[in-house]
């Protein structure tokens, strides 16, 4: 599992957070002059489509798991199976994260676990180009090991809003309603380009902030990458995603694809490498980047 830290060296610290800004803006920008003179026809959708139950069924094979500029598991392979059903603008979905080889400071050797299960509930309707939505997630959370304790469980409702336009631009508000309060607001753009039948070229950036409501589980972090005991209320995690989704049958899709995720300011930084799981004694010495990458098999119905 590679990783990348655009920060290690002081002396280039600020010099490369300032390029890697730089970076994500003209992605963005790219995207959207390609998308604007690729397309303007996606105004309207069959409904009959609502009228059936639809699904879809998928295994993804991972370098890492990172959530939310966390990093959550270390140097191992992840399975991620995920299954979803929808009929009328409902839909249900079940997901979870399989460690082949979960890691602990103590002792590195331990057998694959089931490390987290995801229950997510949501209602979407379109309306000409507005895409708006709400649900509700469970995170069911195991421990990291065997031996560990497990964490406690999480529970989130959000509400989404898109537009069926150029980059497609989606913002999502997430609020935490059990033991870990705080917001999270996602802003995302991605443009799918399809050079025929078979082969696309998915490009996607995200952007995000964080609002902590409680300093114990969602703590501010130092220059050091140690907790302050403040509230975290700032800017957190930008990413970029390369696919490359290949449309095998009707019914068939198999996507590699490599993403990047970075901190979007000093305090997500320092709270990126805070939470690492890198064992280094220093947390200031650990990343707060992450390249890694994967293939996603899916099948439609």
């Amino acid at each position: 599992m590679p990783f990348v830290d655009a920060y290690e060296q002081k002396a280039k610290g600020g010099y490369m957070f300032v390029r890697l800004k730089k970076v994500f803006v003209l992605f963005a920008l790219t995207l959207a002059m390609v998308s604007l003179a690729a397309s303007t026809g996606r105004a309207e959708e069959a409904a009959a489509k609502e009228d059936f139950v639809s699904g879809e069924a998928s295994l993804a094979v991972m370098s890492a798991y990172i959530w939310r500029g966390q990093e959550l598991t270390r140097q191992s392979i992840v399975l991620q199976p995920s299954a979803t059903i929808s009929y009328r603008g409902f839909s249900a979905n079940a997901w979870a994260n399989i460690d082949t080889s979960p890691y602990s400071v103590v002792d590195e050797h331990h057998t694959a676990n089931l490390t987290e299960t995801d229950i997510t509930v949501s209602y979407f309707r379109k309306v000409w180009m507005v895409n708006a939505g709400a649900g509700y997630i469970y995170y069911a959370l195991n421990a990291p090991h065997s031996g560990a304790t497990d964490p406690l469980d999480s529970q989130e409702v959000f509400v989404s809003l898109g537009l069926d336009t150029i980059l497609s631009p989606t913002l999502t508000v997430y609020k935490e309603i059990d033991h870990y309060h705080q917001w999270y607001v996602l802003l995302g753009v991605s443009h799918t380009f399809r050079f025929n039948d078979t082969v696309g070229l998915k490009l996607a950036a995200t952007a995000s902030y964080l609002k902590s409501e409680d300093a114990d589980t969602y703590p501010e972090y130092d220059s050091a990458a140690l907790a302050t005991g403040k509230k975290y209320n700032n800017f957190h995690d930008g990413t970029l995603l390369v696919a490359l989704p290949l449309t095998l049958t009707r019914h068939i899709t198999v996507t590699p694809s490599v993403g990047y995720v970075f901190p979007l300011c000093d305090d997500a930084r320092h709270e990126m490498k805070g939470r690492g799981l890198q064992g280094k004694a220093n947390p200031s010495e650990r990343s707060s980047s992450f390249l890694y990458g994967g293939i996603t098999a899916s099948f439609a119905f």
